[in-house]
């Protein structure tokens, strides 16, 4: 069981994953310097024409990257959207992750830490737009692992198999589509995951997860607007689960119409 303050804990903060960021940009820009001085030495005219060609992308892409940080910074800073900056951010965000990733090692900072750094600045990114939907617009994508583990009434291919006895949050779950009349999928993985996506076609999503399946989560449905919900584990990974109601029906209501809450 989750308890109020649980709910009230610190969340990641943004300037982690956007520090990072920054960082990766200079560590391109070094790996470009490097292309540079070893074209002061070519041998061919062929072998200038493709180094010119390499670190003319490499430099492309760099500015590209630099204004989709920008733009990030810009759009969390003044809490609203900058339209013509949205591919530049998506663009520095994905491309950007794994270096993120691996200067995490380098530095020995917990995986999971940026990871929910870097949910925490899309959501922040999501909250930055108005939306005004019909419950039936927005997908709950919810893992499996919720279900207590000695169940007999196996969920994974329908949630309305649950005889609803309380003793998981699936219960609660199905409360709050009683609720607000959402459209929720519980998914084993990402291809099931996306196979509700599929099908409800949403417009936005709410999605429950660890922090790795919600960055996968988030990066593949791209451009659908995502607020992701960290699950509790206080047995471990991919074990009888918990989540936040109160965190989930936040992020539900944001993006419902007045009229539907």
């Amino acid at each position: 069981m989750i308890t109020e303050s649980a709910v009230n804990k610190p969340q990641a903060k943004k300037r982690l994953f956007i520090g990072l960021l920054a960082v990766s940009v200079i560590a391109v820009l070094g790996l470009a310097i490097l292309l540079w001085y070893l074209m002061s030495h070519p041998t061919t005219v062929l072998q200038q024409v493709l180094l010119v060609l390499l670190i003319g992308s490499i430099l492309i892409t760099l500015v590209a990257v630099a204004f989709g940080i920008g733009g990030i910074v810009l759009t969390i800073w003044l809490a609203k959207t900058i339209t013509p900056l949205q591919p530049l951010m998506r663009v520095a965000m994905s491309l950007l992750f794994p270096v993120v990733i691996g200067l995490g090692h380098v530095f020995n900072i917990n995986t999971d830490k940026i990871k929910s750094s870097f949910i925490e600045v899309n959501n922040q990114l999501v909250r930055t737009k108005e939306f005004s939907l019909k419950p039936e617009q927005l997908l709950v994508l919810a893992p499996h692992c919720l279900q207590k583990s000695s169940c007999p009434h196996k969920i994974t291919t329908n949630i309305n198999n649950c005889k609803r006895c309380g003793g998981c949050p699936v219960d609660k779950l199905l409360a709050v589509r009683e609720r607000y009349g959402v459209n929720i999928g519980l998914a084993t993985g990402g291809t099931l995951a996306r196979k509700y996506v599929k099908e409800y076609r949403p417009k936005a999503i709410v999605a429950i997860a660890c922090e790795r399946d919600l960055v996968s989560g988030i990066q593949d449905s791209t451009p659908i607007p995502v607020l992701g919900v960290l699950n509790d584990r206080p047995f471990g990974p991919c074990f009888n689960t918990q989540i936040s109601v109160p965190r989930l029906e936040e992020a539900i209501r944001y993006f419902l119409s007045a009229e539907e809450i």
